[in-house]
């Protein structure tokens, strides 16, 4: 009878989902400008060129793509060495990277967008719209031999917002810093990050559903795989699949043309190889657990919210630049300012760990500690990366973005993404 009632509250809430709306503000579009019309120096960012320029030429990288908006105006957007060494493809500024965990801000976006139309509220119990999550247990007791593990009840449900947080005890399988959780969901055969089989988000997470937590939820913070949860949970609140749901209400908006989970085939060349060194020589990754080609070919059936979307480095500073006005661009609000103080509030505590950030509803956010240690931005600037060595921050006082995209898997000497963010805070000239 439970489901019988979710199906037809879900049904009912499809009919009216209208996320995004039209807006009394009209923020412009990103667009190029020159760098000293909006405060920036030519010089110093000549100077990230030359850093950048000489990591791919001492090996460290086998290339890169670095963006830089001030004031809602590009004034950077450089492509350095190869997307592909072993083929010869040279990088370009609209080449396609797998942003893997900048997926989650998207994700979290989404959430909040139908939160804005009263479909929930953020603590929920996740199991008032996903059943499978009901009485959730801890890890108790874990027997290496064979797999077997003992639980003790939670003493909690997981809600909304620990799933939003890292702060409801689910692991993250094949890259938790728990090897018991590693074998608990390997048997159990739980998809993480990435797939070409044909495996849908909703039926990974109902098996997930049935799993032991690391924890009571709200008790620690733990990065993990919540936001696949709310990919589903996605799913179900508005009845659409999540790549039809995010196209509709947040890329076609957005003018994000090539933010996809999977490429149309007229995009796919423009897909970046994913490479690690070998032998002193960048060479493709080879396939592990997952397979890198995951956007271009397989199944194309598993909508990852935590992990499985490819973009450009200008496609994802225009999401930012939203953020940055407020929910707002180009006419089209996503979310209210309202909405926005409350993402990019402290949500976490101490949990986060401190390192001058705490953590919100989809961002890691400086501190006014984090502003004062230098070389993260203002206070308030928020950030995060991916898997697949991909970094991004936005700095509201300052309304400063930086997107800096690259492919590589370890080992990798790779120091460009604190002297990139570094660098960019120094060019800053009025």
């Amino acid at each position: 009878m439970k489901r019988i009632y979710i199906a037809i509250v879900c049904w009912m809430a499809m009919a009216s989902v209208n996320a995004q709306t039209k807006s009394s503000q009209h923020s412009p579009e990103l667009s190029e400008a020159a760098p000293r019309s909006v405060g920036m120096s030519d010089e110093r960012l000549k100077k990230i060129s030359n850093m950048l320029q000489e990591e791919v030429s001492k090996g460290n990288i086998p290339g890169a793509v670095a963006l830089i908006a001030k004031d809602g105006k590009i004034v950077y957007h450089e492509a350095f060495g190869q997307a592909d060494n072993q083929a010869s493809e040279k990088m370009e500024t609209n080449s396609i990277f797998r942003i893997a965990s900048q997926t989650k801000a998207i994700t979290s976006t989404a959430v909040m967008m139908l939160w804005e139309e009263g479909k929930f509220q953020l603590d929920d119990p996740i199991s008032k719209y996903i059943p499978e999550f009901e009485d959730p247990q801890v890890l108790a007791g874990f027997k290496y031999a064979d797999t077997t593990y003992t639980t003790v009840p939670a003493d909690n449900e997981i809600t909304i917002r620990h799933l939003l947080t890292h702060t409801s005890g689910l692991g993250y399988g094949v890259i938790d810093r728990d090897e018991r959780m590693k074998m608990i969901y390997h048997k159990a055969g739980i998809t993480d990050l990435f797939t070409t089989k044909p495996i849908t988000i909703g039926e990974s997470v109902r098996k997930l559903a049935e799993l032991p937590l690391h924890f009571t939820p709200g008790e620690q913070y733990s990065y993990s795989e919540g936001l696949d949860v709310l990919g589903y949970f996605v799913e179900v609140i508005s009845g659409q699949p999540y790549d039809e749901f995010l196209k509709e209400h947040i890329f076609d908006p957005l003018g994000m043309e090539d933010t996809w989970f999977y490429l149309p085939e007229d995009k796919a060349d423009r897909l970046v190889t994913v490479q690690h060194k070998m032998n002193g020589e960048w060479q493709p990754y080879p396939v592990t657990f997952y397979d890198t080609e995951y956007p271009v070919k397989g199944a194309k059936t598993f909508f990852s919210g935590g992990a499985g979307l490819s973009s450009t480095a200008k496609d994802y500073a225009t999401f930012l630049q939203m953020y940055l006005n407020g929910g707002e661009l180009n006419g089209v609000r996503l979310l209210s300012r309202t909405t926005v103080r409350s993402i990019m509030g402290n949500q976490t505590g101490a949990l986060f760990g401190g390192d001058g950030q705490y953590y919100g509803l989809a961002f890691g956010v400086v501190t006014a500690e984090g502003e004062a240690s230098g070389g993260m931005g203002s206070e308030g600037t928020f950030d995060w990366g991916g898997y697949f060595n991909t970094q991004y921050f936005a700095d509201p006082k300052e309304q400063v973005i930086g997107v800096l995209m690259k492919q590589t898997q370890e080992p990798v000497d790779d120091q460009t993404g604190w002297k990139f963010r570094q660098m960019v805070g120094a060019a800053i000239d009025d």
